[in-house]
């Protein structure tokens, strides 16, 4: 024979389950939490923290592997070929790719880093910059020369374990 329940039983254990949460983290000591009034304290970010992606337009070859990878398709690059003449006669021309564009949408980047573990020449960086946003979608397109200003903000390589 089945056991008689009673009406609304089921809503009264899961009231006694929020309530006995709600008074043990009412009586519990607080953890170190610290709030931050943004616009008026800026927040430090670890010195590793992933904020923006920074360009050395020196480094970049333009072999748009970083373009080439990305799962967003975010990246834009073009450039061209320029020759150098050689120094001494009877010298083998050089043929060197010359950055003309380097663009990263970041209203469609989702951050993942693809791009800067992919580069085999160091051109991208994390930036741990946090703050770049934009009133419209359209201004968060940034520019090769934009990437290069975060460049100064990029702090220095954590040194080798021995």
């Amino acid at each position: 024979m089945a056991t008689p329940t009673i009406p609304g039983g089921g809503m009264l254990t899961g009231l006694k389950v929020t309530f006995t949460t709600m008074i043990k983290t009412l009586f519990q000591p607080k953890k170190n939490l610290k709030t931050v009034n943004y616009p008026k304290v800026k927040e430090e970010p670890h010195a590793r923290a992933r904020g923006v992606i920074a360009l050395d337009q020196d480094a970049c070859t333009v072999c748009m592997l970083c373009a080439r990878q990305c799962p967003d398709w975010c990246i834009y690059i073009e450039g061209h070929k320029e020759e150098k003449q050689p120094e001494t006669p009877g010298g083998r021309v050089k043929v060197r790719s010359e950055l003309d564009r380097f663009d990263i949408d970041y209203a469609l980047c989702m951050y993942c880093g693809i791009c800067v573990e992919v580069c085999p020449f160091d051109a991208l960086f994390w930036s741990p910059d946090y703050e770049y946003s934009e009133l419209s979608m359209g201004k968060m397109l940034h520019d090769k020369d934009r990437l290069q200003n975060w460049l100064t903000t990029v702090p220095d390589a954590p040194a080798l374990e021995s």
